[in-house]
Parts: C-alpha cells; sequence; structure tokens
C-alpha cells in the first residue's frame, strides 16, 4: 500500500494498517494504529492495535464470563479496539486458527474471531500462537474513511504478523511510520505548526 490511496475505485484496505496522523484531532485515535479487517462500498471495520486498557485483563473478561483461565491467559491485556461497542469482545489472532462457529480471514496472515469459544480455547491454551483481545472496534460508513483519508488523517501501510503481535503497543505507531519510510520523530515535532 505505501502512503494515502485515493482512487475509490481500486481501494481495498482490508488487511492494510491505517497509521493516525498527528493532524488526526480526534483524541480516541491519537497515534493509532489500526488493522482493518474489513472493507467495501458499505463501510470499514478496524481494530486498535496499540491502546492496552490500564483497567481491564483477560482473566476479568474470563471470570465475567465464567471461564476458569490458565496462568498465561489470565495475564493477557485487553485492548481498546474502538469506539463502537465497547462491551463486545473481538480477537485478532494469527491464522492458524479456526472456531467452528466462526471466523473472519483477513488477508496478510490474520484471522478475527468474535465467538465465545476462542476465549474457552485461549483459556485452555489451546487457541491461537498469537493472538489480542478486544473490547470494541472502529467503524466507518460508507465514504467516511475515504474523506479522511483524503484530508491526510490517516497514511495506509502493509501489515505484517510481527508488526502487528510482537512489537510492544507503545512502539506499533513509530514502527508502522518507519515501514513508510517517515521518520516518527520529525513528524511529532512537526504536529500543530503552520
Amino acid at each position: 500500500m505505501g502512503g494515502p490511496v485515493h482512487d475509490t475505485d481500486t481501494l481495498d484496505l482490508t488487511g492494510a494498517l491505517l497509521v493516525a496522523m498527528p493532524s488526526m484531532g480526534d483524541p480516541r485515535f491519537e497515534r493509532a494504529v489500526i488493522l482493518m479487517c474489513a472493507y467495501s462500498d458499505k463501510g470499514a471495520m478496524g481494530l486498535i492495535l496499540n491502546k492496552p486498557s490500564s483497567d481491564v485483563r483477560m482473566s476479568d473478561v474470563l471470570d465475567q464470563l465464567e471461564i476458569a483461565p490458565s496462568d498465561k491467559a489470565a495475564r493477557m491485556p485487553v485492548h481498546f479496539g474502538g469506539p463502537v461497542e465497547t462491551g463486545r469482545g473481538f480477537v485478532l489472532h494469527s491464522d492458524d486458527y479456526e472456531s467452528s462457529l466462526h471466523t473472519l480471514r483477513v488477508q496478510g496472515g490474520f484471522g478475527m474471531t468474535a465467538t465465545l469459544d476462542i476465549l474457552e480455547e485461549i483459556a485452555r491454551d489451546r487457541g491461537p500462537d498469537k493472538a489480542l483481545m478486544m473490547l470494541g472496534y472502529a467503524g466507518w460508513g460508507p465514504g467516511q474513511l475515504e474523506g479522511e483519508i483524503a484530508r491526510n488523517g490517516w497514511l495506509t501501510a502493509d501489515a505484517s504478523p510481527e508488526l502487528v503481535f510482537d512489537v510492544g503497543a507503545e512502539d506499533k505507531w513509530s514502527e508502522a511510520l518507519v515501514s513508510l519510510g517517515i521518520d516518527p520523530l520529525g513528524l511529532s515535532s512537526a504536529a500543530g505548526r503552520a
């Protein structure tokens, strides 16, 4: 992908990263990196990758669902996936797992599952090799995301499993910019100046 794309006839952001620009203006998306899970002329849906919750852990989610977690599962962080349906859980994961109920395959080696069975599997250490638990998602109506991209609110970048799962949340934004050849320090210091 590499940079803003404006041709909506060929635009398909499924599996791409959206990287928030300093001009974004919406504090919910400040320095956000979003993996786009679905994109069509009806709208778009993605999950914020770099906003871990400071007050909710996987053990809290599993306790509420009366699922006994392993020690490893209990320590998993929970992320703010976006401002839509914040009480609903989504698991973004490696493509080595498929739910018997429903997994949305996302190009680039990802899957997204929002059914209870994946949480049961993760609690037993039998889930996907790599996973991020999200509460809520980011959504856009028809044409809305294209408008934000055209106004330079977002850059688009290729997603890699390494960036999504292995880079720490605090470094994802700068690493995504570096993957585009952009120096995050120069971009940050220029924010807000005329």
